[in-house]
């Protein structure tokens, strides 16, 4: 007689067995930022405890030819934590900005700002010195950390800025005022992190996003919302695993992640970073991304992982197909940003042989989290988006404020512990975003009868350029400062690689040349901003009834010229 194997349980079972009390995942009711919402009773109370709590003598960080330990990166840390509090006077609440390539240094003055309950500004490293100063004056750092490329680009404005800036791997003569970290870490004898009584509410970290007006919004995270993020994840693998009933082999090599996407990115600075310490991952951190590099890095350093936009995700996908190089270590393709095409997922299981897709929907607001699917589920939900964190709720709202059934479109709003107090002195943009603690993502979305998330539309006027958010408003308000273009509206056409490129469509005064409208832009905004793709009206933008630019009618057209 043949044994009667048991069932697996569902998604919701495996939750609640997952989560019950006395699990290592338990869940109990709580409150962050004043709003009630479930927290995970076991996590590391601070980002410092998570720090501290794994340290070990495993590799870490790889930057070229240089490796540190987590204890090593450890000590670093330290270092620079009591540079910060005795040489700048740094305290609680202080706000130090970041603003460099992915240098092992980025890491190490992340932990040490945030260990010592200063909130670390993680600053777009391809802003212009323009956006750089906004950026500085509006979140108020009393410290920068920043690369010779950033430091370049501040020299203009340097006299004019209330901030003090330590130069991380300087290759020139620094200016005046501007102090060099490894002279400054030769000189400290520190081993010793500083101690500073730190709560799971102490805001953490302020991520600027860009919205659809104006200048980039800083959202403010505390240390709960970022581990609440990182236990998420961890949840979900072992949901994962309990469902299938398959435990996932351990190699018997270090498990490892490629960084090929900016850490001053959700996804760089959670997924990839933050996920890595209790793991025990090292982490193999790219200057910038380069497909052929990173084959190699893969093959050289047995990477398991690689999370990053669809863009780079295809990339590699295309690059496998030619290479010899042995990738067969990779466990794991995937990441957020925009949605993967369906072809795309399933070339990531047949490119690697060993890796399973995997993708979500999250924003900075939510700290990355939100939904996820992974492996055969996502082989045969490839258009979704997955189902809802365990610790987050959503909802989708109608235009009056209803709740919309299964299948019908409508705002993805969410809320839970991971989600941001709000925006850096922005209460106008705080009481736009959040009703009653739920979160407006902006984001046009339907949930089935099973759960999952499609994702079909956008509220915001946003393009989503291989994982970056970029303002129509802002690229609009940009053009419009030339003195011969008299309207403008800016637009996300869709693109293979990226998901997303820039639009636009003018009408001007006189002629002019896409090539002058490009050079005039990269003096005012970030080279990623720049559209690629630009058209000339003959004559006054359409309109439609309540005299906005008819920005639809403009898109479909710059559509079918694109794929003519």
């Amino acid at each position: 007689m043949s044994e009667v194997q048991p069932e697996k349980p569902n998604r919701l079972q495996a939750i609640e067995v997952l989560t019950a009390p006395g699990e290592p995942f338990e869940l109990t009711d709580g409150q962050v930022w004043g709003r009630d919402c479930r927290i995970f009773k076991n996590a590391p109370a601070t980002l410092r405890d998570l720090f501290d709590s794994t340290r070990s003598d495993e590799t870490f960080l790889v930057y070229q030819d240089e490796r540190y330990s987590f204890e090593e990166t450890w000590q670093r840390t330290s270092q620079i934590a009591a540079i910060l509090i005795n040489d700048y006077g740094v305290v609680k609440g202080d706000r130090v900005a970041i603003s460099m390539r992915n240098y092992p240094e980025w890491t190490m003055a992340f932990n040490a700002i945030t260990s010592i309950g200063a909130v670390a500004v993680a600053m777009n490293a391809l802003w212009l010195s323009h956006e750089l100063q906004y950026g500085l004056e509006n979140s108020g750092s009393k410290v920068l950390l920043a690369d010779q490329e950033r430091v370049d680009r501040l020299v203009p404005i340097l006299d004019s800025l209330a901030v003090s800036v330590i130069a991380v791997r300087p290759t020139e003569a620094l200016p005046a005022g501007v102090a060099d970290l490894a002279h400054l870490l030769a000189a400290c004898a520190v081993t010793d992190m500083p101690q500073v009584p730190l709560d799971p509410n102490d805001p953490a970290t302020i991520l600027y996003t860009s919205g659809s007006t104006g200048y980039p919004k800083g959202a403010v995270s505390c240390h709960r919302n970022i581990i609440t993020a990182l236990m998420s994840w961890e949840l979900e693998g072992q949901i994962a695993a309990l469902i299938s009933g398959v435990t996932p082999p351990v190699p018997d090599y270090q498990a490892a992640t490629l960084l090929g996407v900016p850490l001053f990115h959700a996804t760089g600075l959670l997924a990839v970073l933050m996920m890595s310490y209790r793991s025990q991952r090292k982490m193999i951190c790219m200057y910038k991304w380069d497909v052929q590099l990173a084959m190699v890095l893969i093959e050289q350093e047995r990477v398991s992982s690689f999370v990053a936009p669809a863009a780079m995700t295809g990339d590699l996908v295309n690059a496998a197909g030619q290479s010899n190089r042995d990738l067969s270590t990779l466990a794991m393709v995937g990441g957020g940003g925009a949605p993967r095409a369906p072809e795309q997922v399933k070339r990531i299981s047949q490119s690697f042989g060993n890796a399973l897709p995997n993708t979500g929907w999250g924003m900075t607001e939510t700290n990355a989290i939100g939904t996820g699917i992974s492996g055969e589920d996502y082989l045969a939900h490839p258009g979704s988006s997955g189902r809802c964190s365990a610790v987050l709720d959503i909802r989708i709202m109608s235009e009056a404020g209803k709740v919309l059934p299964s299948g019908t479109p409508g705002e993805l709003q969410i809320r839970g512990a991971s989600i941001i107090e709000g925006y850096w002195q922005r209460p106008d943009a705080n009481a736009e975003t959040f009703v009653d603690g739920w979160l407006r993502t902006g984001d046009v979305a339907y949930v089935d009868s099973e759960g999952y998330v499609y994702i079909v539309d956008r509220i915001k006027d946003l393009v989503i350029r291989g994982g970056e958010n970029i303002g129509c408003a802002e690229v609009e308000a940009g053009l419009l400062e030339h003195t011969n273009i008299l309207e403008a509206s800016v637009y996300a056409v869709p693109d293979e690689r990226l998901g997303e490129e820039v639009g636009a469509t003018i009408y001007c005064n006189q002629s002019l040349t896409q090539e002058q409208v490009t050079e005039f832009l990269m003096a005012r905004i970030a080279r990623f901003k720049v559209p690629r793709y630009v058209y000339f009206s003959p004559e006054p933008l359409p309109r439609i009834a309540s005299g906005k630019i008819d920005k639809r009618q403009l898109r479909e057209i710059a559509v079918k010229r694109i794929q003519s």
